[in-house]
């Protein structure tokens, strides 16, 4: 798991529903450029910058995982973020789960 750098300020705090990206998405290109690989710990956001790191707590166990920002989404309204299967597994969220974000630069 990796952590956000604690002298990194905080910028961003918001909760919410999060859902992962299906396995039909790996090695697609994402908005930043990248290939998706959905062992990587990495997540969409509609407006954060690429590049930024987000923590991300499974509000039902407290569980959390950071995740870089390289794509853009979730498209549906209802939902904050879309983050990888591998940071889903490592929070312990299948499917949908409400999370909290807290995004750092």
């Amino acid at each position: 798991m990796t952590h956000a750098n604690e002298n990194s300020a905080r910028f961003m705090i918001g909760e919410g529903r999060a859902s992962f990206y299906g396995n039909r998405f790996h090695g697609r290109k994402t908005a930043s450029g990248e290939h998706f690989d959905r062992t990587d710990y990495t997540a969409a956001h509609r407006s954060l910058p690429f590049g930024t790191k987000v923590r991300v707590t499974n509000l039902s166990n407290g569980r959390h995982v950071v995740v870089k920002i390289n794509d853009r989404g979730p498209y549906m309204k209802s939902r904050i973020i879309d983050i990888s299967q591998a940071a889903a597994r490592e929070i312990g969220m299948g499917g949908i789960g409400n999370v909290r974000i807290e995004a750092y630069n």
